[in-house]
């Protein structure tokens, strides 16, 4: 299981409303990377195993959308991380 992020209080948080953030830091969410795979089939999904490698045609340096519950809070670009693949933060929206 990975390790959970480390969290922190907003920046703009007072001491008169950090009692309110300590109640829903731990609130799970869902993170998403959207990735565009132009002419991807259902075909393609069905041919999915563990270490299959897709080709996303995307760009080295091309901001890509990361969503929260489905809203976009920020862009980021992939980067490699030892053996990870992760995603470094370019701008939040």
């Amino acid at each position: 299981m990975a390790e959970p992020a480390l969290v922190a209080l907003p920046q703009n948080s007072t001491v008169a409303n950090a009692d309110a953030w300590v109640q829903v830091l731990l609130l799970p969410c869902s993170l998403t990377v959207d990735v565009p795979l132009p002419g991807f089939t259902v075909a393609d999904v069905l041919r999915l195993k563990p270490s299959s490698v897709i080709n996303s045609h995307w760009r080295v340096g091309t901001d890509i959308p990361l969503r929260l519950n489905g809203e976009l809070i920020a862009s980021g670009e992939f980067e490699v991380v030892g053996n990870n693949l992760a995603v470094r933060l370019t701008e939040l929206v």
